[in-house]
């Protein structure tokens, strides 16, 4: 009996063994498989947040290039605002001119209607002397009178109201009715002339 139950032991003890390495195994199995299975969790989470960065990085260049229009529209509204600034400075006398050019018409018209003796008495003297003044004025506000007389047309400049036959070239302006003024370089009134055909 001792011998039956010492292999009886052995066989239960082997039985065990056996079960305790088939646990063994199972249980590094198992490692394994959970291992393996982290290892890809771990990729398909990599993978996740590298689509995550993509689309975030996608993101970051949209507003990127926005800020970058924006940027580029706020210095064309400031360059756009500075010039309409300097502008309302420069032209800011335009209408003021245009009311006193009709007195300087007359003021020379006034000249002009005196005989040759007349040009040596004080009240030709002073109207010539006043009608100097305002042209230096206006002339010192950027408004210059346009030199019309013996030039060629040009319809930015003049306002032909006449054509007529003359001995001078074609298009060339033969009589002022009106001087002309630009202020700045921009035409403030156009001169009105005869235009010879």
């Amino acid at each position: 009996m001792d011998k039956a139950n010492g292999t009886s032991e052995e066989v239960v003890a082997n039985t065990v063994n056996q079960q305790e390495e088939s646990q063994e195994e199972v249980h590094s199995d198992l490692e394994a498989v959970q291992e393996e299975m982290e290892t890809q969790r771990t990729g398909d989470e990599i993978a996740m947040w590298k689509k995550k960065l993509e689309e975030k990085e996608e993101e970051n260049k949209d507003y990127y290039d926005r800020m970058l229009r924006l940027q580029a529209e706020f210095t064309n509204y400031k360059k756009r605002v500075e010039k309409e600034k300097s502008d309302i400075y420069l032209y800011a006398n335009e209408k003021l001119a245009l009311e006193l050019l009709s007195s300087i018409d007359n003021l020379e018209r006034a000249l002009d209607s005196q005989g040759e003796g007349d040009k040596g008495n004080a009240l030709y003297e002073g109207i010539e002397l006043v009608l100097r003044q305002m042209k230096d004025t206006l002339k010192n506000h950027g408004i210059e009178e346009i030199d019309a007389l013996h030039k060629p047309f040009d319809m930015n400049l003049h306002h032909a109201v006449m054509k007529e036959e003359a001995e001078a070239e074609p298009d060339e302006v033969i009589e002022v009715f009106q001087k002309g003024y630009t202020i700045h370089g921009k035409v403030l009134r156009p001169a009105m002339v005869k235009v010879a055909q």
